[in-house]
């Protein structure tokens, strides 16, 4: 029996719309395969702060002696106590590329899985304050509640403005670069932190210009 060519284009042109009914809709599976995929629970997996770290580094010190130069118009103040954050973004906010980053990170990692006492070794033309530990919590309700005359013991953080923590930093191997936080807390769900990179110039260190590596490391709260 021979088949008519109007038959031979019908069935060609089927097959030609189920290929592209394929190709169009096929590939669509894969997204939605990355997206049920689990994100690993750094707080798990890699909990950072936690007690008995002892004494901050002497390094740690110079980097953010450098970086708080500049006058400010309010009071420092840092929290006694380092604390520092990772936000989970696809897994961890830092996004190392080069060997030198990678450094930065395993160190910083490392060096933030204790919270550590920073001492009154800051060199500062302004000044600071160091709040101890078991007076940051207070400070913080005081600014949470702007400082009401029926808030006992507020008077004498009614200059402040923020309390800072500070994280410690994980130098690369060369101890040219490192990556610092600060986070910055006005009391309740306010504030804001964030992870950046430094680099030591002419024997200052100095921050370094936001790239990939460090851009999705600050947030507000």
């Amino acid at each position: 029996m021979q088949i008519s060519w109007r038959l031979w284009l019908r069935i060609l042109l089927i097959a030609m719309a189920a290929m592209l009914i394929w190709v169009r809709f096929a590939p669509r599976r894969h997204p939605n395969q990355l997206i049920n995929k689990p994100v690993t629970d750094l707080a798990a997996t890699s909990p950072l702060n936690q007690p008995g770290g002892g004494e901050s580094p002497e390094n740690a010190y110079e980097v953010y002696s450098a970086l708080y130069q500049a006058r400010m118009q309010e009071p420092i103040t840092f929290a006694e106590n380092s604390v520092t954050d990772i936000p989970q973004v696809n897994g961890s906010c830092l996004k190392p590329k080069t060997p030198d980053e990678r450094e930065m990170t395993e160190a910083f990692v490392v060096a933030n899985r204790q919270s550590h006492s920073w001492q009154r070794k800051f060199t500062i033309e302004q000044g600071y304050r160091l709040l101890p530990r078991g007076e940051v919590d207070h400070a913080l309700t005081c600014l949470a509640t702007h400082n009401r005359q029926d808030t006992a013991g507020c008077e004498t953080y009614k200059q402040l403005r923020v309390v800072r923590f500070l994280g410690i930093p994980g130098f690369n191997q060369a101890h040219t670069r490192a990556l610092v936080s600060v986070i910055k807390s006005c009391g309740g769900s306010c504030g804001s932190g964030g992870i950046f990179a430094v680099e030591n110039k002419d024997g200052t260190w100095q921050r370094l210009p936001t790239t990939d590596f460090t851009r999705d490391c600050s947030w507000m709260y």
